[in-house]
């Protein structure tokens, strides 16, 4: 029997919120939560950002009409109230999976998902661009960015707050301040001066002195001293220099599950003809016990019991923590290796690393330019820092790479990438498939691609002790795979035997590529395996004379062909005069993935053990 949900069930759309009193908002938000548990339980998802933020939700929807206006959720995992009250609701159970619902902002889902979402601090900036396209088309639509749970750490976020302060142009950006942005809480004085200020009487009354006065002789005098009384009282009393200052009207900071609270101050902003920021408080997690004890842990979940809030998905070591371990080994023994994060210490594993070797543990936020560029400083000093980024992440800092860390050629850090390749659920923002093509461009990387944990150990080793230059060691999310042998003491290895075909890869594929030539082997074809550790090496001649000789050679990569390897090798043929009839490159394609599981995508890639046989297949007969 489907369970039921009260007056959740009984909501078609964010009209009807308009219909309901405040204690039936109220009954909804508990709703909301119920439903989002039981939901996330089964799916995975962002659980803790989402049940905090459902009462500012539901204030932005019953407030503002999310098919017009343009709502844009900052990263988007915080948009689930979004969807479940803009159509979506009956989807939720495809929720991150293949084929089901984005647990991001996806407008091809709703015409009340603005733009894509997926990365965070860039709201602000695409709300401006939104306001601006109003204002040139001599539209009517108001634009609103909701941007908070540590978003305000990227320092895009204060290059696009100063381009729409200083712009004039209407529009409202809610900072959701869950103990994660900068702002503290300043107490009962501050929330009733603010309320006094954006009281309707009070604006009204404003208005009319400011307009009175102008009349006045001397008026405008006065107006100025009053203005400048004001702001300096407001610098004493209120956290809203920073924001009015770079020319916001601030309101707040107001209390964000005050359903009542929150859409009478949205209610005012609307009619602000102007930059607003409203600050509102929430607290992550809200509503289940669980998470609200550990907002940290519950941030992004996959299937758990709902009663009792333990995962159902079996532990077991991932690169991540196996990555954790062997750097805080490494750096019990030398005190120059220091670890740098954006705000994903957990993500990366080092967690145990920050708790252990406080002083070397940088945590710099959402700011990966900042990370990069603040390790080359540290290693053109002397120390050898490891910047650890998701591989989707590192993307944002591809002129640092260049520019501080290259250029130079003496400058010697590494990069753990993790992430890397196919990620599967997250979708086609979080998909790590073109860190090989745009490292491998950039002179002087190293590009390294282990397998197992075994390799990941020796080649962190390695890269830390070079005498210069940028290291980098792409490893996926995950475990390790049936491939256990440790080969990264060298750059390319033969690690099977065969003269009728030849399967090339690196990293975790490479359990595909065995599991394929087995498939091969049952079929009479004996398939030899080449194994790539340094993917910035070039290419030994025995090994390009292999590849040209075979009936078929096939190059297995989970990430997209242009810049790939693949074409690296069948570049390098067609510069030794080598021709390969049937070489065929196994790739993600030139498209963005949509989400799924790994097997799903690797099967929706052709990338899976199966198909890559079968296309040897094919090649050959």
């Amino acid at each position: 029997m489907k369970k039921r949900y009260g007056i959740l069930d009984n909501i078609t759309g964010p009209a009807d919120l308009r219909e309901l009193s405040y204690d039936s908002l109220g009954m909804l938000c508990a709703s909301l939560r119920e439903f989002i548990v039981d939901s996330v339980s089964r799916t995975g998802g962002h659980l803790a950002s989402n049940l905090g933020i459902v009462e500012l939700a539901v204030a932005l929807e019953r407030e503002f009409d999310s098919s017009l206006d343009r709502i844009i959720y900052d990263v988007g995992h915080q948009s689930y109230v979004h969807k479940i009250l803009t159509g979506r609701r009956d989807r939720f159970d495809s929720l991150r999976q293949f084929g089901g619902l984005s647990g991001f902002m996806k407008p091809e889902e709703s015409i009340a998902d603005p733009c894509i979402t997926g990365h965070a601090s860039n709201s602000v900036s695409v709300a401006l661009g939104m306001a601006h396209a109003r204002t040139l088309k001599n539209q009517k639509y108001h634009v609103v960015a909701v941007i908070g749970d540590g978003a305000m750490t990227g320092g895009m976020v204060y290059e696009a707050l100063n381009s729409a302060g200083t712009s004039g142009e209407p529009l409202l950006v809610v900072l959701n301040d869950n103990n994660m942005s900068i702002a503290q809480n300043v107490g009962g004085l501050s929330r009733h001066l603010s309320r006094l200020r954006v009281h309707p009487k009070y604006l009204r009354a404003k208005t009319r002195i400011k307009d009175g006065l102008a009349h006045m002789p001397g008026g405008k005098r006065m107006t100025d001293c009053i203005s400048r009384f004001k702001a300096r009282l407001k610098r004493l009393l209120l956290p809203t220099s920073l924001f009015e200052q770079m020319g916001f009207a601030y309101l707040g900071p107001v209390d964000g599950h005050d359903l009542k609270s929150v859409c009478e101050l949205l209610s005012q902003a609307k009619k602000m003809k102007k930059p607003v920021l409203l600050h509102v408080m929430t607290q992550k997690g809200r509503g289940y016990m669980p998470s609200e004890q550990s907002p940290e842990k519950f941030h992004g979940v996959s299937k758990f019991n709902p009663i009792t809030g333990e995962s159902l998905s079996p532990s077991a070591e991932d690169f991540s923590a196996c990555f954790g371990k062997e750097l805080g080994a490494l750096a019990a023994k030398d005190g120059r290796i220091c670890a740098i994060t954006a705000a994903m210490p957990s993500g990366t594993g080092l967690t145990q690393f920050a708790e252990t070797y406080k002083d070397r543990f940088f945590d710099v936020g959402i700011a990966e330019e900042h990370a990069i560029a603040m390790a080359a400083g540290m290693a053109k000093q002397g120390l050898v820092p490891v910047v650890a980024l998701y591989s989707t992440f590192l993307q944002r800092g591809y002129d640092q790479l260049i520019h501080d860390v290259a250029i130079d050629g003496s400058i010697h850090l590494v990069f753990a990438i993790d992430r890397a390749g196919i990620v599967g659920a997250d979708g086609a923002t979080h998909n790590g498939v073109f860190d090989v093509a745009f490292l491998r461009q950039i002179p002087g990387i190293t590009l390294y691609a282990p397998s197992n944990f075994a390799e990941l150990r020796s080649m962190l080793s390695q890269a830390i002790y070079r005498d210069s230059g940028a290291v980098a060691i792409r490893y996926p999310r995950g475990g390790e795979g049936g491939f256990l042998q440790n080969t990264a003491g060298a750059a390319l290895v033969q690690i099977r035997q065969g003269a009728d075909a030849v399967i090339v890869s690196y990293g975790v594929m490479i359990n595909e590529a065995f599991d394929a030539a087995e498939r091969l082997d049952k079929q009479g074809i004996r398939t030899a395996i080449y194994k790539i550790n340094d993917l910035t090496a070039p290419f030994e001649d025995a090994f390009l004379q292999q590849v040209a000789s075979a009936r078929a050679a096939l190059i297995a990569e989970d990430v997209v062909q242009r810049g790939g390897v693949g074409e690296a090798v069948a570049a390098a043929l067609a510069e030794h005069g080598l021709k390969a009839d049937h070489l065929l490159l196994c790739n993600t394609g030139d498209r963005f993935l949509p989400h799924g599981s790994v097997p799903e995508l690797y099967e929706y890639c052709g990338l899976n053990a199966e198909s890559m046989a079968q296309a040897v297949l094919e090649a050959l007969n």
